[in-house]
C-alpha cells in the first residue's frame, strides 16, 4: 500500500469512528471511561505490556477496525514495532492466521503511516530441521514432564496436532522468536485464549504455564482488566475464576 493510500485509509477509520461517537456518543463516553479506568490504574504491569495485551487480545476477537488506533496508540507509548509485531504473531496459534493476517495488515498501514520501513527485521531462531527439537524444549521448560506424558497418551491418529504441529509450530516457530521474553509470550497467550471464550481448559493451562513462567496471580488479574472493555464480563470473569482456580490466594 503506497503512502497516499495509507493515508487515505486511516482518514476513513478516523471518520468512521468520530461519525459512530457523535451518533452514539453515550457509547464512545462509557468505552472511553471504562478504557481509561482500566489501562491507567497502576498495577502490577507496565504500560508497554498493558499495550500488547490489548493488541493481542484484539486481534483474536477479530476487532480489526481497532487494530491501527491502539497501534498509534502504543507507538507513541514508546513500544517498539517489533514488540508490537510479534504480539500479534503470538496470535496464530490460537486464534489462527486469518484473523493475525487481518491484524497484521492494520499494524502495517499504522507503520508506513509513521514512516517506518517493512519488513521488519526477522526475529526467527529456528529452522525446519530443529523447529520440533527446539519447540519441545521450550514447551517442557514451561509445562514440564507433563508434555512427555501427553505425547505418550496421545492416540495414534491425533499425533499429528496434540505432538507434531504442536511442539513444532506452536512453540517451535513462535514461542522462539526474539522479540518478546517468555513471559511477556505466555501472559499474551493467556489473554489470547481468555479473549477467545470457550477455552476454560486451555486457559487453567496456560495460567499454570504463566505460574511457572515467573508471572504474578496480580499480572493475570490486571491483563483481564485491560481486556475486559474489549471482550466483556463473562469472558473475564470465566477467565478470572481460572486464575483464582489455579493460584488460589
Amino acid at each position: 500500500m503506497n503512502e497516499c493510500k495509507v493515508r487515505d485509509a486511516c482518514a476513513a477509520v478516523s471518520e468512521s469512528r468520530a461519525d459512530l461517537a457523535r451518533n452514539n456518543p453515550d457509547v464512545a463516553a462509557m468505552r472511553a471511561r471504562l478504557e481509561r479506568d482500566a489501562f491507567s490504574r497502576q498495577g502490577a504491569l507496565s504500560t508497554i505490556k498493558k499495550h500488547l495485551v490489548t493488541l493481542s487480545a484484539l486481534t483474536a476477537l477479530r476487532a480489526v477496525s481497532n487494530i491501527r488506533e491502539k497501534t498509534e496508540a502504543a507507538l507513541a507509548d514508546g513500544v517498539s514495532p517489533v514488540q508490537i509485531r510479534e504480539a500479534v504473531y503470538q496470535c496464530a496459534p490460537y486464534a489462527g492466521f486469518p484473523a493475525t493476517e487481518d491484524a497484521l495488515r492494520e499494524v502495517d498501514a499504522a507503520f508506513s503511516a509513521r514512516g517506518i520501513a517493512l519488513p521488519l527485521e526477522n526475529q526467527a531462531t529456528v529452522t525446519d530441521e530443529n523447529r520440533f527439537e527446539k519447540g519441545l524444549a521450550v514447551q517442557k521448560g514451561i509445562f514440564g514432564d507433563v508434555i512427555d506424558a501427553m505425547h505418550a497418551s496421545a492416540p495414534e491418529g491425533q499425533k499429528a496436532i496434540m505432538v507434531d504441529h504442536l511442539s513444532a509450530f506452536c512453540f517451535g516457530d513462535i514461542y522462539t522468536r526474539n522479540g518478546l521474553d517468555l513471559k511477556t509470550r505466555e501472559l499474551l497467550t493467556f489473554s489470547i485464549i481468555s479473549a477467545l471464550g470457550g477455552c476454560e481448559s486451555q486457559v487453567k493451562s496456560h495460567v499454570q504455564g504463566n505460574a511457572n513462567a515467573g508471572n504474578a496471580k496480580q499480572e493475570l488479574i490486571d491483563a483481564l482488566e485491560v481486556c475486559l472493555p474489549l471482550m466483556g464480563f463473562p469472558r473475564t470473569l470465566n477467565a478470572l475464576s481460572c486464575v483464582n482456580a489455579v493460584m488460589p490466594d
